[in-house]
């Protein structure tokens, strides 16, 4: 494999790739990548000059065959990231240097892993990793002549992550999740039994006050969620953002497109009322070996609901599919005592003009020693009976 046979091109509509040559590089089915899922952002407005994400997706093709891709936006601000470099962009101010424009590799408003070089099945190790060199060159190319600050690729998956750890050019962040690992529970009451005898009480008594007052959780798909069950949910969904005071940047048409072209890969979880009024829901998607908590909203305060809708209910959908992993998103201490584990993430940064090397440096030196600090509190807090559960 040559770079001389490479060809690329940066895209600033998805479109302009066929779905099915971007998806068969898609190794692990990873729902957030998939061609319909981005593309249904740039159709429905999601993304765009209104939320500061402008696409302009790298295409590598060898011979007219796509063999590499990277999701790529360009940034105007650092809204629905969750990697805060509020205080790096404060920094280039103050000496006169424009931190926005800047280049982002990641799935708009969310902070799930996942693979951000999309490269062949077919080809060997050696040649992915070719290909990878050849993306990045021509991403730092991209970078330069556009006057961007830099590019930011975030929570990669492990691999990849690992490759771009080794590169001397790259600085890497840390942050803290928390993730569910099914260690071959056959229910939700298997599950249970692996957590010390308070917290498996606790959770029984949160479930069991929800049945006591008549609330009753739907587990839907694409095929089975309707129309009113995807308005309802854009209904909580733009509610929880609004009471919040921040900016709901998904509706609607975008949830039902994605319902309709990954069907499978989609699990809406509504809580109805003994009258059957439907009051709550949350909303995740799933990988060939991961489920991945993305949204919630309700209409009224309920106490439990949130852990029942976002924590419980995917738990048990995990079990029953056989799923390896369980991501409900990012932050939130509170998921310790519902089973979830501290996992250590991380981010690669390349910066065209670093105008605070030893600041940077050191700057990433505390937050990895704070983040690691956190982490390991964190392991000491268990709430499984024979200590942590598969954190790394």
């Amino acid at each position: 494999m040559s770079d001389a046979s490479f060809e690329y091109r940066f895209h600033q509509r998805l479109a302009e790739l066929p779905a099915d040559a971007w998806n068969r590089l898609i190794a692990d089915g990873n729902p957030f990548v998939n061609h319909h899922f981005l593309n249904a952002m740039e159709q429905h407005g999601c993304v765009g000059e209104r939320y500061g994400w402008l696409p302009c997706h790298l295409s590598v093709h060898q011979h007219q065959r796509l063999v590499a891709a990277v999701p790529l936006y360009i940034k105007t601000n650092s809204y629905g990231e969750f990697v805060f470099d509020h205080s790096w962009a404060q920094a280039w101010q103050q000496v006169g240097l424009p931190y926005f424009p800047k280049l982002v590799t990641a799935v708009p408003y969310s902070p799930v892993t996942g693979p951000r070089f999309l490269l062949a099945p077919e080809l060997s190790e050696p040649q992915k990793s070719t290909l990878t060199a050849f993306c990045i060159e021509k991403i730092q190319q991209f970078v330069q002549q556009h006057n961007l600050s830099g590019w930011h690729i975030l929570f990669a998956e492990k691999t990849q992550q690992a490759g771009l750890a080794t590169r001397s050019d790259m600085l890497l962040r840390h942050d803290c999740h928390f993730h569910w690992f099914n260690r071959h529970y056959s229910d939700f009451n298997d599950f249970l039994q692996a957590l010390t005898p308070k917290k498996r009480k606790n959770i029984r008594q949160e479930r069991a006050h929800l049945a006591k007052i008549g609330i009753r959780l739907r587990q839907l798909d694409g095929h089975s969620a309707s129309d009113e069950d995807w308005e309802n949910f854009a209904y909580f969904y733009h509610k929880t953002f609004s009471e919040k005071m921040s900016l709901a940047t998904f509706n609607a048409a975008f949830f039902k497109a994605v319902a309709q072209a990954l069907p499978d890969q989609v699990l809406l979880v509504l809580a109805d009322t003994a009258a059957g009024e439907c009051v709550g829901g949350a909303l995740m998607y799933r990988s060939d070996q991961v489920l991945y908590g993305r949204h919630w909203g309700c209409k009224e305060e309920i106490k439990f609901l949130h852990f029942e809708a976002c924590y419980y209910q995917g738990i048990e959908y995990a079990i029953q599919h056989g799923l390896e992993q369980f991501e409900p998103g990012a932050g939130g201490e509170h998921k310790i005592a519902r089973g979830f584990v501290p996992v250590i993430t991380q981010s690669a940064h390349w910066l065209r003009f670093n105008p605070f090397p030893e600041g940077i440096e050191h700057f990433l030196s505390e937050e990895e020693h704070m983040i690691r600090r956190y982490y390991a509190e964190c392991l000491t807090h268990s709430p499984y009976a024979n200590g942590a559960a598969d954190s790394q």
